[in-house]
């Protein structure tokens, strides 16, 4: 059985962390993990745009991202940024493992260097548009539902 946890590095917006709750619910995610300064469902404005899925996905606040990655790792998960590098693979060829820890950073500077250096592989979405993102929020759920689509 293919198995996914999301990791929210530093997000600054409230209802993109309530939206990836929800998206996590959808894609049937065993957890969340909350690194940074990213808030939590204990906050209303996650809870009111999560709309229940907080109460039925397990969630932690995390004080170290090595650390977790480090943990994540020797359970057998692969760690996957989700971010546009100079070596990131178009989502378009990802071949993703079965065991699957997507890391998602902050809307405006997204994942660091130090926690590049420590994914297994990085994916993006390639972009037709003059814009070279998606909010992540959005990132999520096309990221999480090409995994669920090939892993299933």
């Amino acid at each position: 059985m293919p198995r996914l946890v999301i990791v929210l590095v530093s997000l600054r917006s409230l209802f993109n962390v309530g939206s990836i709750f929800r998206t996590a619910d959808a894609l049937g995610a065993e957890a969340i993990y909350l690194g940074g300064f990213t808030g939590t469902p204990l906050q209303s404005k996650v809870a009111k745009t999560a709309l229940g899925a907080e109460k039925r996905v397990p969630w932690k606040k995390v004080p170290s991202m090595s650390g977790l990655i480090t943990d994540l790792k020797s359970q057998g998960f692969r760690i996957v940024g989700v971010e546009k590098t100079e070596s990131s693979i178009d989502v378009r060829k990802w071949h993703p493992g079965k065991q699957t820890a997507l890391l998602l950073g902050n809307e405006e500077r997204g994942l660091s260097a130090r926690i590049l250096s420590q994914c297994d592989e990085v994916v993006h979405l390639p972009m037709a548009g003059m814009k070279e993102s998606l909010n992540v929020s959005v990132a999520a759920g096309a990221i999480g539902y090409d995994w669920l689509t090939k892993t299933s």
